[in-house]
């Protein structure tokens, strides 16, 4: 064959050889390119379904393009021979690479993000790989990873177990799904990444057996043979593998995206070895404080049992070596009777603190338990009887006593950071937990009793600093969704903040809260990025700074950026729905329609009772032209919430994008009465948007007009919101974005 003309191809050498054909190096004669020739063997098309078969999955891949998946350039057929026009690569495979020892753990995640990269890719145009091995891996020279075979492996019917002491595919990577010769989706190819990070780390595979039905047999009964602790893995590594390699695809990651995330995470900490056991060798000590459970007479006294486990998890932040899950991470087990071990496992710890609280008048009765994930066994446990006036030292004993029973010793400036206090008045610190219960519920009431909360609290302690930023961040939110006029709201937000910053000028919420008012009502881009980042150094544990910086980049452009800096936020908080808002919007603006849509709907399936989910998914079906779907979406979203003027200005987009003046205009209406009884603000920019839809131009810039002089928040999306894509070299909207200190958009 060498030296032979294919069709357009001259065959240079031979490269290798195996089940699904032979490979060619070979010279494009017409494009003058090196690629590689893949000749698929004759069985594998030998009839009529399994061709067709082939060409609709030979298109799916083929539309795949990204810097971690080989190029396909052109199916063919030569002298009865198929054969698959590729990109050359050079290099060599993963296969070869780790054939003589155990990669580096920083190579290992280095490798594990560029094809967990290629996999969000597939996975977003829904193509299952169902055959990632290291053979299918390659290295090009410069050390980039290319994903070979998309498709292919269907083509084979690999997966399926076709009779006794049998297999069809590559045994050692299947899941145990694929392996039962069951129906398979995406997190298949999550659990051979699994096997493939395994098999980096160790040399080995997790599952063996010495015939092929052996080795299903322990991937569908077996735990992973334990990696030598000899090996000296990070624990997070260690981790991550584990949590792939679930059996049960619903206890896996749920995408390639989550575990690329991880895996980037890792990644800016190379080298960690901790202390502690996993499943295959050594981990950090790590908790998750779950909600305390409510047991007092009146149920309103939710907020406090739910602050005082806040307040323990920030105390625990603070020491370091000690991984502590967020917050909405913990909380979402809140109220669900559920296995502790089942527990610990989804939330990837060693240990959990549950408890209960019971409070009647000034008497408190708390009980705490630490429990050892892995066997359910109590490690300690201690009850507390005290007055009201002795929270504090609840809250400084627990903490202590966890750090003491999880890592023996403690270093003074980690204790000092654990029993620092922001009040010494019992009722001021009830009276912040009630208004930060409130804040989160996101929610015109929400956040006007978390006003009143947080004024109360002031009132009893006007150096509460923690007090003034919840009030900043009440009056931001109040403004941003527009239960109320910006003008109204924001400086109220400003001030507060701006007093926080006198009391203690270095509290990162405080400049955080204070960055967003900067941002969105004063458009002060330079003084809002530098408390940004700034708010980030001093916490950079702090998810809200992250969201909202991401919401920064978003406004002045930088969609990519921002894209990384949601995904921060969710490394901190994975379960957090507003930073995977922040993800959705983030991949909307920047025209990854399909991308936006596939993350609200994960939302809607984290919490269908949340309506931010659903105006995003409504926004992204607007954009990509599913108007009858975003209609259905922003109803929704207005079910849950009320008829909120942000929500109906949404409808009334979503309708005039369809055609659809008459409803549209039955919308505007209301939206009218609306502002003419000042129930809420009315923001005129998405009035704008709904006239450039209606295509009446002159309305839509008289409107853009009216929410600059009213510096309505949303204004802040005009350079990149795709709704004004054909209207960029208009003079009259260049004007408003020069007036708000912006750059035209490319």
């Amino acid at each position: 064959m060498i030296g032979r003309t294919v069709s357009h191809y001259r065959l240079l050498e031979k490269l290798g050889e195996g089940g699904m054909g032979v490979v060619y190096k070979a010279h494009d004669l017409t494009l003058k390119r090196t690629v590689a020739l893949k000749f698929l063997p004759p069985h594998a098309l030998s009839t009529e379904e399994q061709m067709t078969r082939f060409l609709q999955e030979a298109r799916a891949a083929a539309a795949l393009s990204h810097p971690n998946i080989c190029t396909i350039f052109e199916i063919g057929d030569a002298e009865g021979q198929t054969f698959i026009a590729m990109e050359y690569l050079g290099g060599g495979s993963l296969k070869e690479k780790i054939r003589s020892a155990p990669l580096k753990p920083e190579e290992i995640v280095r490798i594990g993000v560029q094809i967990a990269e290629g996999l969000c890719e597939a996975q977003a145009k829904g193509i299952v790989h169902r055959d990632i091995k290291p053979a299918n891996i390659m290295m090009t020279e410069r050390g980039t990873v290319k994903i070979l075979d998309f498709g292919l492996a269907k083509l084979a019917g690999q997966g399926e177990i076709t009779r006794t002491g049998t297999t069809v595919g590559t045994v050692a990577y299947m899941s145990p799904e694929q392996a039962q010769g069951k129906e398979v989706d995406h997190r298949t190819d999550i659990w051979s990444l699994g096997v493939v990070l395994y098999e980096m780390s160790s040399g080995q595979l997790p599952f063996r057996g010495d015939y092929e039905q052996a080795t299903v047999y322990s991937i569908l009964n077996e735990a992973p043979l334990p990696i030598s602790r000899d090996l000296r893995l990070p624990a997070e590594l260690l981790s991550i593998i584990s949590k792939a390699l679930s059996k049960d695809p619903d206890h896996r990651y749920e995408s390639a995206a989550d575990i690329s995330r991880e895996l980037k995470f890792l990644r800016n900490r190379p080298g960690v070895v901790s202390e502690g056991t996993t499943a295959f060798g050594r981990r950090e000590p790590s908790i998750a404080v779950l909600p305390l459970a409510n047991l007092s007479a009146d149920k309103e006294q939710e907020y406090f049992c739910d602050g005082m486990a806040e307040e323990i998890i920030n105390a625990l932040t603070n020491v370091g070596g000690l991984r502590v899950v967020s917050r909405t991470s913990a909380f979402m087990f809140k109220d669900r009777q559920e296995d502790i071990r089942e527990i610990g496992r989804r939330l990837n710890v060693e240990t959990l603190l549950e408890g209960s609280v019971r409070k009647s008048g000034k008497r408190l009765r708390i009980t705490a338990q630490l429990v050892n994930v892995s066997n359910g066994y109590h490690l300690w446990s201690q009850r507390y009887d005290r007055e009201m006036e002795d929270v504090f030292a609840i809250h400084d004993e627990i903490s202590l006593a966890i750090v003491d029973e999880l890592k023996g010793k403690l270093l003074g400036k980690e204790k000092e950071a654990i029993v620092r206090r922001h009040t010494n008045d019992p009722e001021a610190y009830n009276s912040y937990l009630r208004g930060r219960y409130y804040w989160n519920k996101r929610t015109d009431e929400g956040f006007r009793k978390g006003i009143e909360c947080f004024q109360a609290a002031i009132e009893r302690d006007a150096g509460y600093v923690l007090a003034y930023a919840g009030l900043a961040d009440c009056y931001n939110l109040l403004g941003w969704y527009c239960f109320e006029h910006p003008k109204e709201t924001f400086p109220k937000a400003k001030a507060a903040a701006e007093k926080a910053l006198q009391i203690d000028c270095n509290l990162a919420e405080a400049l955080t809260s204070l960055a967003y008012a900067r941002l969105f009502y004063d458009w002060d881009y330079s003084d809002a990025e530098s408390k940004f980042k700034l708010a980030m150094r001093l916490n950079p544990g702090y998810g809200t700074v992250h969201q909202w910086y991401a919401e920064y980049l978003l406004v002045t452009g930088q969609a990519e950026e921002a894209i990384e800096e949601a995904r921060k936020a969710l490394e901190l908080d994975p379960l957090c729905l507003v930073f995977h808002a922040v993800l959705g919007l983030a991949y909307y603006i920047s025209f990854q329609f399909e991308r936006a849509i596939d993350q609200f709907k994960k939302m809607i399936e984290m919490d269908p009772n949340f309506f931010v989910a659903h105006f995003g998914l409504g926004e992204a079906y607007t954009l990509s032209g599913q108007h009858k779907e975003a209609v259905a979406e922003f109803k929704k979203a207005i079910a849950l919430l009320g008829r909120s003027s942000l929500m109906l200005s949404f409808l009334a987009q979503a309708y005039a994008a369809w055609g659809k003046r008459n409803e549209a205009e039955k919308v505007l209406d209301e939206l009218d009465e609306i502002s003419r009884t000042k129930a809420a603000y009315v923001p005129p920019y998405f009035r704008a948007v709904v006239h450039v839809n209606l295509g009446d131009l002159d309305e839509a810039f008289e409107r853009l007009n009216t929410a600059h002089s009213e510096h309505d928040p949303w204004l802040l999306y005009l350079k990149v919101d795709p709704a004004w894509i054909d209207l960029r070299s208009d003079p009259r909207y260049v004007s408003v974005l020069r007036r708000m200190g912006l750059r035209e958009a490319s």
